[in-house]
């Protein structure tokens, strides 16, 4: 394995690689660009990298797919740590390029509903294609296939292009979450403010299936932070679920829970439990009565005086 290297959603200029070079060791690692979410993790997976940064979450459209469903099936893989990033797009265009010569624009599909109310009222002609990415979207521009690319203003100097318009967004304050990926070890220690990360396949599909996986988090005091469906791949109505749970595997109403869901689920993936991106342990919400570590175990051990009849 390549212990030096981190691989992420490439080309060069991505946010995905803005926010890879957020993180204090990117400036000691060698950074691989990939093609494709999939290529990014498959790297990890095979040796050829010891992490990949990937985004999982985005504040306006949600999940991101492409990810949640790599990490629920193939080769396990785990969640070291989160990085949240603020989004704002620029239109990248080629030296010269005027507003009223744009005719087709392009950009990752989920750069598209954070722009589509400002492309609506200043290119309401103008044809839009996905591309892999917004930095491709910006290749693709500089080789002359679009007129326009919805990425970061940081990409333009990579192509060559430049930044007409900045500061594109439909919704103020988006972001976008990414996550380090690597192979399956020991999660690091606590912070007290961490997350778990899951996926968890119903057994059958009955009234109140959901409910009963929810229970498992809800008596044990355990908040949830997102709840996602993705199909299984083994026809309609055959789904799983991805959630993040606030707090780490350590914790006892977290371990719990996780005991209790793989009690009534055919399948449950640990994805880790990772620090909380911009929360200090300050900000973290006060548990309810009955569910910090100390009542578990003061509960654990009425129980054993109880069947030694010393209660």
């Amino acid at each position: 394995m390549s212990a030096n290297r981190y691989t992420y959603l490439g080309p060069e200029g991505t946010f995905t690689e803005a926010a890879l070079r957020t993180l204090p060791e990117a400036a000691t690692r060698e950074l691989v660009p990939m093609v494709s979410v999939p290529a990014a993790l498959d790297a990890v997976r095979n040796g050829e990298a010891a992490a990949a940064l990937v985004p999982i979450e985005n504040s306006v459209e949600g999940g991101v797919t492409a990810t949640l469903d790599e990490l629920a099936s193939g080769e396990p893989l785990m969640i070291y740590r989160e990085v949240l990033l603020p989004i704002a797009f620029a239109l990248l265009v080629r030296p010269g390029t005027k507003l009223s010569e744009i005719k087709t624009v392009t950009g990752h599909p989920v750069a598209q509903p954070q722009v589509r109310n400002w492309l609506r009222a200043h290119l309401p002609e103008a044809v839009w294609e996905s591309a892999a990415s917004n930095a491709d979207g910006a290749r693709l521009v500089q080789e002359g296939r679009f007129d326009a690319a919805f990425a970061g203003e940081f990409a333009a100097a990579t192509y060559g292009l430049e930044a007409l318009v900045t500061e594109i967004h439909d919704a103020e304050n988006a972001e976008t979450r990414f996550v380090l990926v690597g192979r399956p070890a020991r999660p690091a220690a606590p912070t007290g403010a961490d997350k778990t990360s899951v996926v968890l396949w119903l057994g059958d599909d009955h009234p109140g299936a959901l409910l009963e996986l929810l229970q498992e988090f809800a008596v044990r005091g355990v908040n949830l932070m997102l709840i996602q469906s993705r199909p299984t791949g083994a026809g309609i109505g055959n789904y799983c679920f991805a959630v993040d749970a606030e707090g780490h595997i350590s914790d006892r109403r977290v371990g719990e829970a996780l005991m209790g869901l793989k009690r009534i689920c055919p399948k449950v993936r640990f994805l880790g439990s990772y620090p909380r991106a911009g929360v200090a342990v300050e900000d973290v919400a006060a548990l309810r009565r009955g569910t910090s570590d100390g009542e578990f175990m003061a509960a654990s051990d009425w129980l054993a005086r109880a069947q030694d009849g010393r209660a």
